[in-house]
C-alpha cells in the first residue's frame, strides 16, 4: 500500500508541476534557466522536476543550478551531496558566495537582507551564465504567506507571482512549484530520500513568515478551504488591471 501511495504522490506532484508550467506559460523554447538551489526540500524537488522536464522534446530549454552561500549566516548544507545530486540529473551546479552587513540597514530583518543579497547574487550569476530566467522553489503556501504578510505589514494584498518579468534586471523569475502545497513537498522529499540541511538557519523560527504559518493553521481550522480560497483570490487579484 505504501508503494501505491508513494507513486500516487509522485504522479500528483508531477501533474501539478506541469500544470503550472502550462497555465502560466513559464517556459518557452530556447530558454536558459538558472535554478536557485538552497538545499531545502523545495529547491531539491524543483531541480529534479526541471531536470526531468528538460529531457522532453517540447519546449526545449537548458538548466543550470546555483547554490548561494551567505558567509555571515551560520547555516550549513552538504555541498558534496548537492554536487552529486545535480550531477546525477545532468545539471551543472555553481557554488557562489555573498554576505551582508546588517549594521548598515536597521529597517529590515535578517531574513529580508539574506534573501535580498542571495537574490542579487543569483541575478548576477544568471547574467554571467547567459540565462534569461531564474527558477525559484516557492510553493503554494509561500505565496499565501507572502500575501498575508503584505496585507498585515504593508497594507496591500499582493504576493509572489508564478512569473515575474524584472525589467530593471532584464530577467524573468518563474515559480514552477506554485500549485504544490508545502506538506506535499515534504512528503515528496521523504519519498525521494533527499538529504536534509546539516544545520538550519538560526533565524527561521523567529521570522514573520514562521509566525504567519501559525496564523494560517488557525484559519484553516476555522475553514479547511481557507488556503484554496486565499490562493484563488491572489491569482484573481494578479489578473485584474
Amino acid at each position: 500500500m505504501e508503494g501505491k501511495n508513494d507513486k500516487r504522490l509522485c504522479t500528483r506532484i508531477d501533474r501539478l508541476f506541469n500544470e503550472a508550467l502550462k497555465r502560466y506559460a513559464l517556459i518557452n523554447d530556447g530558454d536558459r534557466i538558472l535554478i536557485g538551489l538552497s538545499g531545502g526540500k523545495d529547491s531539491m524537488a524543483l531541480l529534479q522536476l526541471m531536470a526531468q522536464r528538460s529531457h522532453i522534446f517540447k519546449p526545449r530549454f537548458n538548466v543550470e543550478a546555483a547554490f548561494v552561500k551567505i558567509k555571515n549566516i551560520p547555516y550549513q548544507c552538504d555541498e558534496n551531496y548537492l554536487h552529486d545530486f545535480a550531477e546525477s540529473l545532468g545539471i551543472n551546479l555553481h557554488v557562489l558566495e555573498t554576505s551582508f552587513d546588517e549594521s548598515t540597514d536597521h529597517r529590515h530583518t535578517h531574513c529580508f537582507l539574506c534573501s535580498w543579497n542571495r537574490r542579487k547574487r543569483l541575478f548576477s550569476a544568471a547574467k554571467e551564465l547567459g540565462c534569461n530566467k531564474i527558477a525559484l522553489g516557492h510553493n503554494k503556501d509561500d505565496i499565501i504567506q507572502t500575501a498575508l504578510m503584505n496585507l498585515t505589514f504593508e497594507g496591500q494584498f499582493a504576493s509572489m507571482r508564478p512569473m515575474m518579468k524584472m525589467d530593471k534586471f532584464d530577467m524573468t523569475i518563474i515559480r514552477p512549484l506554485c500549485l504544490i502545497r508545502e506538506s506535499e513537498l515534504k512528503e515528496y522529499a521523504e519519498v525521494q530520500a533527499f538529504h536534509k540541511q546539516m544545520k538550519n538557519c538560526p533565524f527561521e523560527d523567529a521570522s514573520r513568515r514562521h509566525d504567519m504559518k501559525g496564523i494560517i493553521e488557525r484559519l484553516e481550522e476555522m475553514n479547511p478551504e481557507f488556503s484554496y480560497s486565499c490562493f484563488h483570490a491572489i491569482m484573481k487579484e494578479e489578473k485584474e488591471p
